[in-house]
């Protein structure tokens, strides 16, 4: 399943993140990364808000359609 599927409340691990080295790069510097865990805050319609490490991050509908996940 994507971060984009989702429920608000769900806790979820990250396991690959499909996309250029530039997404893969951007996730990264924001804490979004294979093997990291995040809260899911809101989910769509509008962008996702996940909070990683303590800080909330919004993330739009089509980065977040790249993030495979799985519940933890």
């Amino acid at each position: 399943m994507t971060l984009f599927e989702v429920r608000e409340g769900d806790k979820v691990k990250i396991v690959a993140i499909y996309g250029g080295l530039g997404v893969r790069n951007r996730l990264s510097s924001i804490g979004l990364y294979p093997g990291a865990e995040v809260k899911v805050i809101k989910a769509p319609p509008g962008p996702v808000i996940v909070e990683v490490a303590g800080s909330r991050i919004a993330i739009g509908q089509g980065m977040a359609k790249k993030v495979e996940v799985e519940k933890v």
